[in-house]
Parts: structure tokens; sequence; C-alpha cells
């Protein structure tokens, strides 16, 4: 993967970055919208695909892309399919700083530091590349607007601004509220984005994290199933201790 172009995850961050203040909007959700535009572009490079509602390796080729590199190994070496869901709610220690300190070392963000409340230090990040942050928002805002089916990146990246809850941030107060519609819309133009999209959002509603409640039928309750005797680990579900370890180490390569 040639580095001219820029990543989803990184131009997610960049839509993310307040001009005024330096921080990062929604910066919980943030962080699952990183780990969910790095599945995409993934998907982009060739390197895996969708079975269903889970990820599948097709390709362990490297991409060129060390960050990217990373979590593409994390996936090879699960051995089998990993359901969405499961990888963008494991933990994910630094990935958001890992792509700040990548920005900052492009030249496209510069660190301003700082106190809070005159003792805690604290770091802002200031967008230097101004015109790479519009033409980001730009096709952002001629997707939305022109109605005209966009390139699968925009549409990925307008799937993941929606699910990280970036909409109320880029196009605020009731003026905005067509726009975030709209935006919300997109999310049908990328499957794959779609499905990483929505997986984010599962995640923050806590789908997927707990076996869904049986439905009382008008027989009566459904009996809960016998417990396993080998319960998954308790914090990332659908991994093992061994592989909950290994997933906290993305964001800190």
């Amino acid at each position: 993967m040639g580095r001219s172009r820029r990543t989803i995850p990184e131009e997610l961050l960049l839509l993310a970055l307040d001009p005024t203040t330096g921080t990062t909007a929604q910066p919980q959700s943030l962080d699952l919208g990183l780990a969910g535009a790095q599945l995409v572009e993934l998907a982009l490079a060739g390197r895996i695909a969708p079975d269903g509602d889970r990820i599948a390796v097709v390709m362990a080729r490297p991409t060129g892309d060390p960050t990217l590199d990373s979590a593409l190994e994390l996936l090879r070496r699960r051995g089998s399919p990993v359901r969405a869901v499961h990888w963008i709610g494991g933990p994910r220690l630094g990935l958001r700083q890992t792509y700040l300190t990548h920005l900052e070392r492009c030249g496209m963000v510069h660190a301003v530091a700082g106190q809070m409340c005159g003792v805690l230090p604290t770091t802002r990040y200031q967008a230097t590349e101004t015109a790479i942050s519009r033409e980001i928002r730009v096709r952002l805002d001629n997707a939305i607007r022109t109605g005209v089916p966009p390139d699968p990146r925009t549409a990925a990246l307008a799937a993941l601004a929606h699910a990280v809850g970036l909409g109320k941030h880029l196009y605020p107060g009731n003026e905005g509220r067509s726009s975030r519609s709209r935006l919300r819309d997109l999310i049908r133009h990328d499957p794959m984005g779609g499905l990483v999209a929505h997986a984010v959002m599962d995640v923050q509603n806590g789908v997927g994290a707990q076996p869904r409640r049986p439905q009382a039928t008008a027989a009566g309750p459904v009996r809960q199933p016998a417990a396993r005797a080998t319960a998954e680990p308790a914090g990332a579900p659908g991994q093992s201790r061994h592989a909950h370890g290994r997933m906290a180490r993305v964001g800190a390569r």
C-alpha cells in the first residue's frame, strides 16, 4: 500500500479534530471507529473480506502500513473468521494516540502542550495541513448534498463518521439535521463500511457483548441453556485470554 494515500483511520481522525480547541470529538466512540476503520482499509486493500457478520483474512501479505499490518497479523493469528463486533469491542490501548503521532510525524497536525487546572499536563493537536482537512470535508459534503453515490472510501468514511457520532460535530444544530440524516443513509453504499459501522454502534449499545436473553412464549418462559464448561473470559467476548492480550498491543505498536 503506497503511503501517498491517506488511510480511512487517518481521515476519520482528521474529521474528528476540532480546529478551535485541538481536541477530538466523541473520543470514546472514536476509538471504536478507528478500529473499525482499520478493517475497512484492510478490506479495500484486499487483505480481508466479510463472511456474514465475521471478518476473514483472504491475503496475509503485509500492506506496508505498520499499524494496519499489526491488526492484519492479529486477525491472521485468530485462525478463523472473527465477528466484527467482537473485534471492534476488544481493547484498543493507545490506538488513537498512535494515529495522532503518525499524523504529527507526517506534518498534518502539530502537538500543543498545555495544562488542565494549571497542574495536569495535556496535549492538544492542531491541524496544520488545513487543505487536506478541507478536501476530506468537501468529499463528505458532496456525497451528502449531491445524492450521487460516493466512491467506496468516502462511503465508508461517512458510515464510520455517523457510527461514532460525528454527525452533530460536523453538521450541528437544527440546520444540520437533514445533513446528519443523509450522512446516516450513506451507510448503504458500501457493504464493508456498513457492516463495520453497524458493529461500532452495536458495541456502543452493548449488543453482542452478552448473550441475548431468551424470549418468553405463550407456553411460558424459555429455559436458559446449561452453561458451557469452557466459558469465554470476561472483557472482550469471543477472545481467549491469550488473544485478548495480543489485541491490547495493537495500539501500542
